[in-house]
């Protein structure tokens, strides 16, 4: 096995090469956010899909409806107000920056993996690297769903509620993109649970059995999630959402029976029942 210390270098050596590695990652988001910024109109149609009737989201949702028999209103748009001077200049920047932070993150995290993996065992490198490239792809799966299904369905109902027809919804660009970008970064976020389970059944610390046994608990904390994630009293949409968070917490119950059975932790449950 190898030795894990590095002696070749010293601690402000490996400080020094983290420092131009973040240098990297700043350098490269900042040419991608440069060209991401001269593609503004095919950028934020895709942005700004959601808020016309013929995305595709609403588009199925009223085939489905033709199918039932329903006959629902199929017309559907939002317009955005715009309520700052420099407000749509910075809204352009910020977005570029985000997308091309997106565009960069698998070379991040490669760099950053790079960094740490002279201190791992040759067994830790290749679960790590697992890890690593399943974590960015999940990500991406979460933020992907929240585009697609989360966030129109929670746009469509808060665009087009009123308490009354007397009061018209006018609704800013910069709410518009503040919630799309927090419901991405939060089911990009969620969706790492079967990644945080590997890596904790990993250690020892989590175990199928134990997750089964309160699996009625982590119902009603998905409920919670989701009713957080989705600012709307729609049960509907809120259950869009639990979902798929329910079948990750199924998901990594397997994952987590693969790497760590938790025959004692099972046991320790049994004693204390």
């Amino acid at each position: 096995m190898e030795d894990r210390t590095d002696g070749s270098m010293s601690f402000w050596e490996h400080l020094d090469v983290l420092r131009k590695d973040l240098v990297k990652i700043a350098v490269a988001t900042l040419v991608f956010a440069i060209t991401v910024f001269f593609f503004k109109k095919e950028i934020f149609s895709v942005i700004l899909a959601p808020k016309n009737g013929d995305f595709v989201i609403y588009r199925l949702f009223d085939l489905i409806d033709s199918w039932l028999g329903n006959v629902g209103e199929t017309d559907f748009s939002v317009q955005l107000i715009n309520t700052g001077l420099t407000e749509q200049f910075l809204i352009h920047v910020k977005t570029s920056m985000y997308v091309g932070f997106l565009c960069v993150l698998p070379y991040a995290l490669y760099l950053l993996f790079h960094f740490v993996s002279p201190g791992l065992y040759d067994d830790e490198k290749k679960y790590s690297s697992r890890m690593v490239v399943s974590g960015y792809f999940m990500f991406m799966i979460g933020v992907l769903l929240s585009y697609f299904l989360i966030f129109p369905l929670t746009f469509r109902f808060l665009g087009t509620y009123q308490v009354s027809e007397e009061v018209v919804n006018m609704i800013s660009l910069q709410s518009y993109m503040d919630t799309l970008i927090m419901m991405c970064l939060l089911m990009g976020i969620v969706f790492e649970l079967p990644i945080l389970c590997w890596l904790l059944g990993r250690l020892g610390v989590l175990s199928a059995p134990f997750m089964r046994r309160f699996r009625k608990h982590a119902v009603v904390a998905i409920l919670v999630v989701a009713a957080i994630i989705t600012p709307t009293s729609d049960a509907f949409t809120m259950l869009v959402v639990a979902l798929p968070i329910w079948l990750l917490y199924e998901l990594s119950i397997v994952v987590v029976r693969r790497v760590n059975p938790g025959k004692s932790c099972d046991t320790e449950n049994n004693r204390l029942s």
